[in-house]
């Protein structure tokens, strides 16, 4: 009964391209996380032959109960219309609730996963450009170059890497899943070979191995959870990134995924057994098996992957900081659409530079790949901890007790894991706190900014309003053409309006108050003419999908209106508190509603309004 709940989402096999498609879009990170997880978790404990059994043990159930249970079967059964995310658990979770402090308790829980996974995107390229790089020094011409030269490579494929983002990744997407391909039938094939030379690690395949190792070894056990988690780095993006392809190919494309995660780690475990005191052990493991010329060719398949993984990660955060800007709780950092076919591929420059300014940082800073692991854990179990915490409320509210049940189980799991993590506060894992503390500031600072300007505005109701109005188009002479006023609320006119109407006498002949209402649902644009409030002065609406990118100019185009001027409002901020002028810095740094629609210039007229807060 539980595997067909499980499966009632997969009514037909999807088709070979969708599931390659996923292959090299989603599981980048998941899939290169074989290079450095067991190596950072034998960077804490020793390595004896009942350790190595025990920590593969945890990794593959690690896999099998987060990757596979939690966030391919369970995650990816909560979505809009295709769309998946902490941002989107939320839009799915408010309407089940009912109590008021328990929707800002949810808002809380999502802000908090944005922000994890936010610091995740940043410590994601970072590890992976140093990872890409380090595998070259087993190859006997670079054995003594110097770790600077590693440390400028790297640099210099992080910046290759964010300098490209605005032309998009649809030109080499094709590419990326043949890519992805070769490199997991790379990981199953060695892992195969590697596992003949000590088939007792199939064993660690039981689920006892891994409980018989915690209750002979729990302080190491402990431990050694915070580093296991390494092998599940990428579930929360591939749960993001969902409304890329579709919930089907991802899954299925996930299943064949996790088979050859399962065989690389057994394969490495079975290599660790026969060779102890190995240091970077996939890379190690490989040249053994591959010899100096194959593996110098494998390094450069090596090194596309780990590119594929940190494009994967940028751009499902760019999705990620597209969901925060459209739910208003980001501000409107300004957004460009990189492909003319996939929706998903946008480019948000600020958050773009940001990310290579920091990944830099962290490169130079931390110097090496096993290093950044002692970072990278605390993000991810955080986000993990999120979601299952708000899939168990949204099965609860839904009544899926046997949904729920699994989900609270899992999240129990995820605190395990997160509480394992907080040892590594003090050693480089405050990293994974600084990251989130910024977007998480920024999103509370924006939030309860947007609130008290809103009240500081004092809108005029409507009612009010259409009276002033009427005697006011009736005693002042008309200017020929339309204008248009946006507004956000049509019950509450801004005082940009009755400041250009009412104070400065502008009125025109035909004056429009446009409107733009997010729907419920992620995509989808109807616009209409609502009806006409009083003589000279009709209602326009545009109705978006709550993530959709529109074009309002288009819009305007199609529904014949060819105003002259468009008026807008821009609001002054007065203020002697720092939290404020910080409010204010961020409404002037980032774009304002007409430049983040782009809207023709010509026609533009800003009207100021100061507001003291």
């Amino acid at each position: 009964m539980i595997l067909r709940g499980f499966f009632q989402h997969l009514p037909s096999v999807p088709s070979i391209t969708g599931i390659i498609k996923s292959m090299g879009l989603v599981f980048g990170d998941i899939g290169t996380s074989p290079v450095y997880a067991l190596t950072a978790v034998f960077l804490t404990i020793p390595i004896t032959t009942e350790n190595i059994f025990g920590v593969v043990s945890l990794i593959c159930w690690t896999l099998l109960l987060l990757f596979i249970v939690e966030y391919t079967m369970l995650a990816m059964s909560l979505s809009k219309k295709g769309e998946g995310g902490t941002i989107v658990l939320r839009e799915i979770l408010a309407p089940l609730i009912r109590n008021k402090k328990t929707v800002t308790f949810v808002s809380f829980l999502s802000y908090i996963g944005l922000s994890l996974l936010v610091g995740d995107g940043v410590i994601t390229p970072a590890i992976n450009v140093l990872s890409a790089v380090e595998g070259a020094k087993l190859i006997p011409f670079f054995q003594d170059i110097p770790h600077w030269c590693l440390l400028i490579t790297a640099c210099c494929i992080a910046i290759g890497l964010f300098s490209i983002q605005k032309r998009g990744t649809e030109k080499v997407a094709a590419a990326f899943g043949p890519i992805m391909i070769t490199w997991f039938l790379v990981l199953a094939i060695s892992g195969i070979v590697a596992i003949t030379t000590q088939p007792d690690i199939l064993t660690a395949l039981s689920p006892w191995t891994a409980c018989s190792f915690f209750i002979k070894h729990p302080l190491i056990g402990f431990f050694a959870l915070g580093d296991v988690i390494l092998c599940a780095t990428g579930c929360e993006a591939m749960y993001a990134d969902m409304g890329h392809l579709g919930r089907n190919p991802i899954r299925y494309a996930g299943y064949i995924v996790v088979v050859a995660l399962l065989l690389a780690y057994l394969g490495q475990g079975a290599f660790l057994l026969n060779n102890p005191k190995v240091k970077f052990v996939f890379y190690e493991l490989m040249y053994q098996q591959l010899g100096g010329t194959l593996y110098a060719v494998f390094l450069i398949l090596n090194f596309f992957a780990f590119v594929i993984a940190s494009q994967a990660i940028i751009s499902g955060l760019f999705s990620i900081v597209y969901q925060g800007i459209t739910t208003k709780i980001l501000p409107k950092f300004r957004v460009e659409y990189t492909s003319s076919h996939f929706r998903s591929q946008i480019y948000v420059g600020f958050v773009n530079w940001a990310l290579l300014f920091a990944v830099i940082i962290l490169v130079l800073t931390f110097r090496a790949s096993y290093n950044l692991t002692v970072a990278y854990g605390l993000a991810v179990t955080g986000t993990m901890l999120v979601t299952g915490t708000m899939m168990s409320m949204v099965f609860y509210l839904r009544k899926k007790y046997i949904k729920f049940f699994l989900a609270t189980i899992l999240s129990g799991i995820n605190l395990c894991f997160f509480f394992s993590n907080l040892y590594k506060i003090p050693h480089g894992g405050y990293i994974s706190i600084l990251l989130a503390f910024l977007p998480f500031s920024l999103i509370i600072i924006y939030t309860r900014g947007q609130r008290r300007m809103y009240q500081a505005l004092r809108p005029k109701k409507l009612e009010d309003f259409l009276e002033k109005y009427e005697s006011a188009y009736h005693n002042i002479s008309h200017i020929k053409g339309s204008a248009l006023f946006f507004t956000q609320d049509l019950n509450a006119i801004t005082p940009f309006i009755t400041q250009t109407m009412f104070k400065n006498n502008i009125m025109y002949e035909d004056n429009i108050l446009v409107s733009i209402v997010t729907r419920d649902d992620p995509f989808g644009t109807i616009s209409f003419f609502k009806g006409d409030l009083a003589p000279g002065l009709r209602i326009f609406e545009i109705h978006m999908g709550y993530l959709e990118m529109i074009n309002i100019d288009k819009i305007l185009l199609s529904a014949n209106i060819h105003p002259k001027v468009i008026f807008y409002g821009l609001e002054e901020i007065v203020t002697t508190k720092l939290i404020w002028r910080l409010y204010a810095l961020i409404k002037k740094i980032t774009p304002n509603f007409v430049q983040f629609h782009k809207l023709p210039p010509y026609k533009l007229h800003g009207v100021v309004t100061l507001i003291e807060i």
